[in-house]
């Protein structure tokens, strides 16, 4: 028997340029990449919502009647619902649904992000208004539903680069604005080194702090702006922080000009792929000396995936454990290579479009 499938998918993530920038304020360098969450829907004739997760040996269910309470924490699937429905959506009918990945799971790549744009999709598509989104409608909703629900911390860049797509250069203020860029790069390889990452402990130590001198700095000097401020500025405020408080407010704005940087450099008529790899570089020694984000496991997959003949590399994501990846528009498969024998899980990968949807009559036999 054949019935009408509609089936939706998002990309990962990872952050080029502009890591533990975004929460404050800074621009960031995105890029999806092409390892995705995909999931299929069909309604159903009753108001019940089921959801096969077979790749993690799970499944929700729940019923669409009223306004949905949250049974455990970061309640995605029903918190979309809810946050969907705020915004005009309505169900009539309940939905068969089926998750599938190939995303690794809480490494830095945007796994949950994904996952949820690529659920209101779905959700926009078989509600009663059977409405398309604009990807950036889908981001914002996605930030909504895993962010602002339920009073987390934590910036748009995934939503944005899940939703959106590609490279893009993002930045936050005064408003949200959006540049895409469109350097014609080759590929990557990702890093899973398998370590858990120890996001609480590093936002702890790196944002509370930086935030906490960005206030203590801009309260007693007017003229001081995280988004202003050169690295060479630092020297103007040192007799006020101690050591490591001028270190980290140091590499943040370093950070910042890499990222500035960097833009330059894809927005290049004549891509200089050795440049992008150098730069990169340059960041995550910034992170590794500085921040302290990275690990002694992540710096060595780096390391020999850069001597295979990557050209160049950085942690991904909040740091502490999770993945890396290096730049590889050559011997790619050699750079993979290197990383397994560090001990880690290799993926080559190129950059991808945002949030699709394909539906269509699928045979289920």
């Amino acid at each position: 028997m054949k019935k009408e499938i509609t089936a939706v998918s998002a990309p990962g993530r990872v952050c080029l340029f502009g890591e533990h920038q975004d929460y404050l304020g800074l621009p960031v360098i995105p890029s999806a990449i092409s390892l995705r969450v995909g999931i299929t829907g069909e309604h159903r004739n009753d108001m019940t919502v089921k959801i096969d997760l077979p790749d993690i040996r799970s499944s929700e269910q729940f019923s669409l009647e009223g306004i949905l309470p949250y049974e455990k924490e970061r309640d995605y699937f029903r918190s979309a619902v809810n946050v969907i429905r705020r915004h005009g959506f309505t169900f009539s009918k309940g939905l068969d649904c089926v998750v599938r990945g190939k995303i690794p799971i809480n490494t830095g790549t945007s796994s949950s992000s994904a996952l949820i744009v690529a659920w209101i999709n779905l959700l926009a598509r078989m509600s009663d208004q059977a409405k398309e989104l604009d990807r950036s409608i889908i981001a914002k909703y996605a930030h909504e539903t895993e962010v602002l629900e339920f009073g987390e911390p934590g910036g748009m860049m995934d939503h944005y680069s899940t939703a959106l797509g590609n490279i893009i250069f993002l930045e936050f203020v005064p408003e949200t604005k959006v540049t895409p860029l469109v350097p014609p790069l080759g590929t990557f390889v990702l890093g899973d080194s398998g370590e858990p990452k120890d996001t609480k402990s590093i936002l702890s130590r790196v944002k509370d702090q930086v935030i906490m001198i960005s206030k203590k700095l801009s309260a007693e000097h007017k003229e001081f702006s995280l988004i202003t401020a050169a690295p060479e500025d630092v020297q103007r405020y040192e007799k006020e922080l101690n050591t490591e408080q001028a270190s980290l407010l140091r590499g943040t704005l370093q950070n910042h000009q890499i990222t500035l940087n960097a833009r330059s450099i894809l927005q290049s008529n004549s891509i200089d792929h050795r440049t992008i790899g150098a730069t990169m570089n340059e960041h995550q020694n910034i992170l590794r000396n500085i921040l302290r984000i990275s690990t002694p496991k992540i710096d060595r997959m780096i390391d020999a995936a850069c001597t295979a003949g990557a050209f160049g590399g950085k942690i991904n994501g909040s740091g502490g454990g999770g993945c890396m990846f290096v730049y590889a528009p050559e011997h790619a498969e050699e750079a993979a290579e290197a990383i397994v024998k560090e001990g880690g899980k290799a993926y080559i990968v190129t950059s991808d479009s945002g949030t699709r949807s394909e539906t269509g009559d699928v045979d289920n036999g």
